[in-house]
């Protein structure tokens, strides 16, 4: 089967790394969780003061991007890359509802968007590469073969992130994830660089109703017929 690319934008917690996971492991395809990148950007702004709740400082961080090291780890237990921020594993650290309700402050910031975008199309050059995030489609891989955008109703989306976070053990309400959800999802339509949108030729999934093995049965279904018209 010729390898693609395959883009994959959305909301948040609309399952879009479980899915692109999947894809890669059915296909053999590279995974890269582009949303764990900004995470670690995030932290890292979090642990030098560039960013807090009611603060950041855009150049700062800005000026520091060159001090940033971003690589993924590939965890055979896991069956996928860990985030690694200048040397240290940081996937528990990233996953944090701090870090969630920080994110999309950190990538509003058009500096950042630029070093991850390059590092990201570098990643995926040689295609057979199934990518996750908010502007894949439309900004790192606008020619790729396959565009799926997902989206789920808010309060499904803060269902799920709950259900997460409280299996790890996180102390959150319910309340506090659908805020950060709807908060998320603003900030990500309404940032002026790469903002959230549905490219024109993209598949829209809603998965509201779906579960995991039936979503990604339908997507095997979009690949294959890809596939086979190229």
């Amino acid at each position: 089967m010729k390898k693609i690319t395959i883009a994959i934008d959305g909301f948040s917690s609309t399952g879009k790394s479980t899915l692109a996971k999947q894809l890669a492991q059915q296909l053999g395809y590279v995974y890269v969780d582009t949303g764990a990148m900004y995470r670690a950007v995030t932290l890292y702004a979090m642990q030098h003061e560039f960013v807090s709740p009611n603060h950041l400082d855009a150049e700062g961080l800005t000026a520091d991007l060159n001090k940033i090291t971003l690589h993924f780890v590939f965890n055979s237990e896991l069956g996928y890359g860990e985030m690694y921020l200048n040397g240290v594993n940081v996937e528990r650290e990233i996953r944090t509802l701090e870090v969630s309700s920080l994110v999309s402050k950190v990538a509003e910031i058009s500096a950042v968007r630029t070093k991850l975008v390059e590092e990201q199309q570098a990643m995926g050059k040689e295609k057979g590469v199934v990518m996750d995030g908010r502007d894949i489609g439309t900004v790192v891989f606008p020619d790729a073969a396959l565009k799926i955008y997902m989206t789920a109703s808010p309060a499904t989306r803060a269902q799920r992130r709950f259900s997460e976070l409280q299996a790890k053990g996180d102390s959150v309400t319910y309340e506090e994830v659908l805020q950060n959800v709807n908060q998320r999802d603003y900030i990500d339509t309404h940032r002026a660089d790469s903002p959230l949108v549905k490219a024109e030729d993209a598949i829209e999934l809603d998965n509201s109703n779906l579960g995991r093995e039936d979503q990604l049965q339908l997507v095997m279904e979009w690949v294959a017929a890809k596939t086979k018209s190229m």
